[in-house]
C-alpha cells in the first residue's frame, strides 16, 4: 500500500481501501491456526478492540472526509502518510523484542478481567504462562493506532506487536498472533466505511488479492532461506523510500516549492 500510494497515479482513496482488504485477508488466513495453537489470546484482544475498532472506523471516515472535502486534502494525507511511514521505520530501527518479558504486577483492568494465558513453546519444550500489565497505558495508544490504520488503510502489526510485547508484557509469539486477531476485527470494521463510500474498486482489489496469495507462497520459501535481519532491512528500505516519495508528492501537489 505505501509503495502503491507513492508510485502509481491511482486515487489514494482506492489504494487505502485496498490496503485494508489486503491486511484483512492476511490476518484472516493466519488467525484460525494461531487460535488453534493457543497463541492468539481473545482475552487480551477483547478490551483492545473495543476501543481500537471504533477508532479505526472513525479514522476511515475522517480520512475519506479530508481527501474529498478539504482543499488539497489528498496532498495533506500523502504527507501525513509519509510521516507515519517514517515513524514505522523508526520503530523497526529502535524497537527491541522480548521472547518472554519478565513478569510484572497486573494492573487493575487486567486483574478485573482476569487477562492471562498460557501456550506451549515448542522451542523450549515447556508451557509458558503470562499475565498482562499496564493496560491503562496501552489502551490510549491502541486508539491512536486504530485511528491511523483506518485513516491510511494499513494493517497495524508494526505498532500492535511492540505494544503487546513491550508494554503489556505479552510473549513475542503471542503478541504477533494476537496482533493478527486485532487486525482482523479492526480492518473488517474500517473496510465497511470504504465500501459504503465506493472506495473499494474490484479492478484494483482482485489483482491485489491474487498477488498477495502468490507473494505469500513465494515469501514463505524465501523466508526459510533468508536471515530474518535481511528481511527486516528490506522492509525498512521499502518504508523509507515510500515515505520520501509520499512526502515529495504531497509537497509537489501543494506547490510549496
Amino acid at each position: 500500500m505505501p509503495l502503491a500510494t507513492a508510485l502509481f497515479p491511482i486515487n489514494i482513496d482506492f489504494i487505502r481501501g485496498t490496503g485494508l482488504i489486503m491486511a484483512l485477508l492476511s490476518a484472516l488466513s493466519s488467525t484460525p491456526q494461531f487460535l488453534k495453537e493457543g497463541l492468539a489470546n481473545i482475552k487480551v484482544m477483547a478490551p483492545i478492540v473495543i476501543v481500537s475498532m471504533i477508532a479505526s472506523v472513525v479514522g476511515g471516515i475522517l480520512g475519506l472526509w479530508i481527501t474529498n472535502n478539504v482543499p488539497s486534502g489528498k496532498e495533506y494525507v500523502e504527507i501525513a502518510l509519509g510521516v507515519v511511514l517514517f515513524m514505522i521505520f523508526a520503530i523497526y530501527l529502535f524497537s527491541k523484542r522480548l521472547e518472554h518479558p519478565p513478569e510484572r504486577k497486573p494492573d487493575f483492568i487486567s486483574q478485573a478481567l482476569n487477562i492471562n494465558g498460557q501456550f506451549y513453546d515448542r522451542s523450549l519444550d515447556e508451557t509458558i504462562e503470562y499475565r498482562t500489565s499496564r493496560m491503562p497505558v496501552a489502551l490510549p495508544a491502541f486508539v491512536l493506532i486504530g485511528l491511523l490504520a483506518g485513516m491510511f488503510g494499513m494493517g497495524a502489526g508494526w505498532a500492535n506487536v511492540p505494544l503487546l510485547n513491550l508494554v503489556l508484557g505479552v510473549p513475542i509469539k503471542v503478541a504477533t498472533s494476537t496482533s493478527m486477531l486485532i487486525i482482523s476485527v479492526n480492518d473488517a470494521a474500517a473496510s465497511w466505511v470504504y465500501l459504503v463510500k465506493g472506495a473499494l474498486l474490484p479492478l484494483i482489489v482482485i489483482p491485489c488479492i491474487l498477488g498477495t496469495a502468490i507473494g505469500a507462497r513465494i515469501g514463505t520459501k524465501i523466508a526459510t532461506r533468508t536471515k530474518p535481519q535481511h528481511v527486516k532491512y528490506l522492509v525498512m528500505a521499502i518504508m523509507l523510500v515510500a515515505a520520501v516519495v509520499d512526502i515529495q508528492k504531497g509537497i509537489s501537489g501543494l506547490k510549496i516549492f
